[in-house]
């Protein structure tokens, strides 16, 4: 049976009405769908983070003692690696002994400078008086030597005087022994003339024994101002050497800084060693979880080898990488709520902290790099810091790594 006008008109209403009843739905959908994202940010790429301490040694040793395990909770200052301190040991008790011998010795330099002092300042004053008193000594020296040198010049005048007088002596006895002979003279006067020449020549025997007397006493004169000189270049000598004394007064307060200088370098020594022998006990730097422990008892490490690590689960936040079109109205101090997977959606209340100075692409390994001409846009994304607020996770449940979905209210 064909359809009748009436059937046609009917089935176009009822169409028409549906078609109706579609767009509304669909505006009141789209209504409601704007009401519950206006506002709003949330993106699926996040993740926990929290604070992870690498843990190493500083020094090197064998393990002695380990007393932690894998996921253990300790507090900070716990012990987690001990090594054997006896090598450490035996460093500070060396670097004390050490010590005391370079404060030993400070001491001593330190009390070599007044006695090198006093003793350089009497030095130069007994120099000083050992040139003047051989000065004196040469001045009456030479005086003794001027007056030898006269006594022989006296000495030889009157050698000279008596044998003048011997020679005419001797030719007025041979004279008047002619006359003698002749009987023109008596013999008491040519006896007189003879004992007179006997006493001249005597007399000339004596006056040459007073100039060698005096030509001796010249010799032992000249022999004592020779004396007298060299003392006096030895005290000029020794006045010279007590004249450096500010230079070896110089040199032992050098000497005394120098050993000053070793006592500081010991101290230093003491302090390292000691260092070292504390670094032979590490304690855990702050409070967490033990975790990627590879430390074993026995192992031997070295300066900078990791541990294990410690991870503060006290202090985890999350990290949301939003596309860099959905921070326009996105502000610090903004209320967010996280969804977290492993949990079943299980939503904790927050705020964002910060938000990065760049996009993750740009702290990549291998930053893109535009300017080749090859360029295509990409919506990079901004790590956004979100906190949680406290007593959020007393059970200490988020694990860093955990993907969670934050939501930013933005109004």
């Amino acid at each position: 049976m064909a359809d009748t006008p009436q059937g046609t008109s009917f089935t176009g209403q009822r169409r028409f009405l549906i078609a109706v009843v579609v767009v509304v739905v669909a505006v009141i959908g789209a209504g409601v769908w704007y009401w519950a994202t206006s506002g709003r940010e949330t993106t699926d790429d996040a993740q926990v983070d929290a604070h992870v301490t690498p843990i190493a040694a500083r020094v090197s040793g064998t393990i002695q003692k380990l007393p932690v395990a894998d996921n253990q909770l300790v507090e900070a200052g716990t012990v987690l690696v001990a090594l054997d301190p006896r090598d450490y040991e035996v460093a500070v008790a060396k670097a004390r002994a050490e010590l005391a011998d370079a404060e030993a010795t400070a001491i001593a330099a330190h009390s070599n400078v007044p006695i090198i002092s006093a003793a350089a300042s009497g030095s130069v004053a007994g120099a000083q008086g050992s040139v003047a008193q051989a000065r004196a000594s040469i001045d009456q020296a030479e005086k003794e030597l001027d007056q030898a040198k006269a006594r022989l010049a006296v000495a030889h005048a009157r050698q000279r005087e008596v044998e003048a007088n011997a020679t005419k002596a001797a030719r007025d006895v041979e004279r008047l022994r002619g006359l003698l002979a002749k009987d023109e003279i008596a013999q008491q006067q040519f006896d007189a003339t003879v004992a007179t020449a006997d006493a001249q020549r005597a007399a000339v025997d004596s006056t040459k024994a007073q100039a060698a007397e005096a030509d001796a006493g010249i010799r032992v004169a000249e022999s004592k101002l020779a004396q007298m000189r060299a003392g006096e270049q030895q005290a000029r000598a020794g006045l010279s050497s007590a004249q450096t004394a500010p230079e070896q007064v110089a040199m032992t307060r050098a000497r005394a800084s120098s050993a000053e200088a070793r006592v500081e370098q010991a101290k230093a020594t003491l302090q390292q060693a000691e260092l070292n022998l504390q670094y032979a006990v590490i304690k855990a730097p702050v409070g967490g979880t033990v975790s990627r422990k590879t430390a074993e008892v026995g192992q031997v490490v070295q300066p900078g080898q990791p541990l294990m690590a410690v991870i503060a689960l006290d202090t985890v936040w999350v990290t949301a990488n939003f596309k860099e079109t959905q921070l326009l109205d996105m502000r610090q101090g903004q209320t967010a709520v996280v969804a977290v997977d492993a949990y079943g959606g299980r939503q904790y209340s927050g705020k964002v902290q910060s938000i990065a100075a760049a996009t993750g692409a740009r702290f990549s390994l291998l930053p893109p790099e535009n300017a080749t001409g090859n360029y295509v846009k990409v919506v990079q994304r901004v790590p956004v810091k979100i906190v949680l607020d406290a007593g959020q996770d007393p059970e200490h449940m988020l694990r860093p790594g955990m993907s969670v979905t934050p939501t930013v209210y933005t109004k």
